[in-house]
């Protein structure tokens, strides 16, 4: 049945954002769900995510909004949430937008360093946990939020814990390029299923990211923030690749300021997606541990740390 002249261009679609309850993911939910969109928030604090929901909820002209609650950072609580979502009639659109920085190394319940678990292994599991549906929805988007911090990266695939090294913003970056090599490799395995996967860099905008991070990148962040762009600017792009009809079909691309880039070559790498995509398959229990592997974050149920 055909929308009504009155309808939204995103009208009875389901478009999920993790991280939605501040910055960016609320700023893009807001405006999805003005589009007419029905948007469901992922949030990890109740008060916070109802709060932005009400934000939601006032700009929706079309399905009820609603959020759910999760640590991103928990391969349980990931695979809890992918059975929630899964029930849902469809998802036309996943945004995998929820990230941090943190300015200590820490581990995660599951034993993984915090900003790669939250920023990588987690979307890669959600995002393959839900793919059936994505597929039964089809055509349906996954739009993963990178970063141009992913130039500075330096990926080292034998130590993805930081055990040897931490620096805060280099395991962001890594992160970052982690997400850019996560798309292009998902992007291959959707061929011909109707699912495209693009990610995007959404410039440095105004907003808690960092607040986690060390001292002197409070300082910094706090110094540049009037420089900076709002979170309504930086959730452009992410808007676009979630509902412009002039991204349809296409798939694998990163995008800035809602135009097609060249990422770095470390993130065109295909040989290097693929190894990334098999260690976190088993890193995230998709695919049985290698000997060698440590840590877990499973998609069956919560693994101790090493």
């Amino acid at each position: 049945m055909p929308p009504s002249p009155q309808a939204g261009p995103m009208d009875g679609r389901i478009c999920v954002v993790t991280g939605a309850s501040s910055g960016i993911g609320k700023a893009a939910s807001v405006a999805l769900a003005r589009l007419g969109a029905t948007v469901v928030g992922v949030c990890r604090d109740r008060g916070r995510g109802e709060s932005a929901l009400a934000e939601i909820s006032a700009a929706a002209t079309g399905g009820e909004p609603s959020i759910e609650l999760a640590d991103l950072a928990r391969g349980d609580q990931v695979t809890a949430l992918a059975a929630r979502l899964a029930a849902l009639p469809r998802i036309d659109v996943l945004v995998n937008n929820a990230g941090l920085v943190v300015g200590t190394r820490q581990l995660t319940a599951d034993g993984f360093e915090h900003t790669f678990a939250l920023n990588h292994l987690a979307p890669f599991l959600l995002t393959n946990l839900l793919l059936d549906k994505l597929k039964a929805s089809a055509p349906a988007r996954i739009v993963t939020v990178s970063s141009t911090a992913h130039h500075a990266a330096r990926l080292d695939m034998d130590d993805l814990r930081s055990d040897r090294h931490y620096v805060p913003m280099l395991a962001y970056a890594n992160s970052k390029l982690a997400n850019i090599l996560f798309t292009r490799e998902l992007a291959t395995r959707l061929e011909g299923t109707g699912v495209t996967a693009n990610c995007l860099h959404p410039g440095t905008v105004r907003t808690n990211f960092g607040q986690s991070g060390s001292g002197w990148l409070r300082i910094g962040l706090g110094i540049a923030r009037p420089f900076l762009r709002s979170a309504r600017s930086g959730a452009r792009t992410v808007v676009y690749l979630a509902s412009s009809p002039d991204v349809a079909g296409q798939s694998g691309g990163y995008y800035v300021s809602c135009k097609r880039r060249e990422p770095s070559k470390a993130a065109r790498d295909e040989r290097t997606a693929r190894a990334l995509w098999d260690i976190s398959a088993r890193l995230t229990g998709l695919l049985p541990p290698a000997h060698h592997d440590r840590g877990g974050f499973s998609s069956n149920a919560p693994v101790n740390p090493p």
